[in-house]
């Protein structure tokens, strides 16, 4: 959506009243919730030289196997090779531009059903057919174009940068706390279909952290246990990667369901002060994750637009749980009720959207349990000013 916005020197100055303590800031302009030619500076400040998560290591656990995804409109193939690296590439076929990969699966190579080239696990041009007689054309010299890639916490994250620095150094305080879930061993079904949502990944992405809404938004049985006055958002290092929210809860391991208690095996390495908390950790632009004692939500933000995102929804359980007779009956419980708190979530980020746009939104003040709100204004605003210099500069 164009909206006249009007991106200048003064523009970029004026963001900094986001990056104050949470007391005296004010939110995001609007417009950068909505605005395209916003966007367009956003994904040179954000998604092409942060890192972004697509998935978990377990979805290609295998030689062959492989997922595709996609975010700011590039469609992207993660496979793991014979040599048991996992490789990150774009699915555009590099004759004719037809995506060499859908869905997920195994497969010993991508076949472009288009023409028939074919390309390996690590993206190589392994055969184009009928090409003996084109002029200066090397298999050896074509390639699907490769990303960066990283794991972390079990967790794949990708760079369209190269030269990007690593992600985890800049997540240790983060890490600290995420430990005792032991991530990267823990089990889970792959997730359904990715949601499109008409909303900015923002707004997706302030819901998922922001414990001044829990107590108000979703007042009742399945969310009163964990009240937003217990909300406490850690100072972090100026360069961190991420942050996060502990949330005490009322008993010990509270948890998302119609009994407010755990159903499935707590995480073994909870000790009696972690089950009496939830923990609310973003690694911006793409991840959240929601922690209780037995269970854990993550949720992969992938913008599109200035207007939309998608977003892939998945859960993590202790090692064994999915073994249980019981497991899907106590799956089907929890997700009844974790489905009505994100209908509720997604009705106002719908409305939020929608207020964006009007002539009579502001930026607005905060309180302090929306501290989440102002680790991420953190994160944004110097890459956005720091992008805007550059390109500034440069023209």
């Amino acid at each position: 959506m164009k909206t006249g916005l009007k991106m200048n020197d003064e523009f970029f100055r004026s963001l900094d009243s986001s990056i104050l303590p949470v007391e005296q800031a004010e939110t995001l302009p609007p417009e950068c919730y909505t605005d395209d030619d916003f966007f367009e500076l956003e994904k040179e400040a954000l998604f092409n030289h942060e890192w972004l998560c697509v998935g978990r290591e377990s979805w290609v656990e295998n030689p062959g196997d492989y997922f595709t995804t996609e975010i700011i409109g590039e469609p992207l193939v993660i496979s793991r090779t014979r040599k048991n690296e996992i490789k990150a590439m774009s699915s555009v076929c590099q004759h004719r531009a037809m995506l060499v990969a859908e869905g997920r699966g195994n497969t010993r190579g991508f076949v472009c059903p288009y023409h028939h080239w074919v390309y390996g696990l690590d993206g190589s041009l392994i055969n184009a057919p009928e090409t003996q007689t084109t002029c200066n054309f090397n298999k050896a010299d074509v390639r699907l174009p490769e990303l960066k890639v990283e794991v972390w916490l079990g967790f794949i994250f990708v760079n369209f940068d190269m030269d990007a620095p690593p992600l985890a150094p800049r997540l240790t305080e983060v890490e600290k706390v995420l430990k005792p879930y032991d991530l990267e061993n823990t089990e889970g079904p792959h997730p359904e279909k990715a949601q499109h949502l008409p909303w900015n990944w923002k707004v997706m992405f302030e819901n998922n952290n922001d414990g001044y809404h829990a107590s108000r938004l979703h007042q009742g049985p399945l969310h009163d246990f964990v009240p937003s006055e217990k909300a406490v958002f850690p100072e972090l290092p100026e360069d961190t990667a991420g942050y996060f929210r502990t949330n005490g809860s009322l008993h010990k391991d509270a948890a998302f369901n119609a009994t407010q208690k755990a159903l499935f095996p707590v995480f073994p390495g909870l000790t009696d002060d972690d089950r009496m908390q939830m923990v609310f950790a973003n690694i911006p632009p793409t991840l959240s994750l929601v922690m209780t004692s037995d269970m854990i939500i993550y949720l992969i933000v992938r913008a599109e637009t200035a207007e939309t995102h998608y977003m892939d929804t998945g859960v993590l359980f202790a090692k064994g749980t999915m073994s249980d007779p019981s497991y899907s009956h106590k799956l089907a419980m929890t997700m009844a009720a974790a489905e009505e708190i994100m209908e509720q979530d997604q009705h106002v980020d719908e409305l939020v959207q929608i207020g964006l746009r009007s002539r009579f939104a502001i930026r607005g003040r905060y309180s302090w349990q929306e501290g989440a709100q102002s680790q991420l204004n953190g994160w944004l605003v110097p890459r956005y000013q720091a992008t805007w210099k550059k390109m500034n500069k440069n023209g």
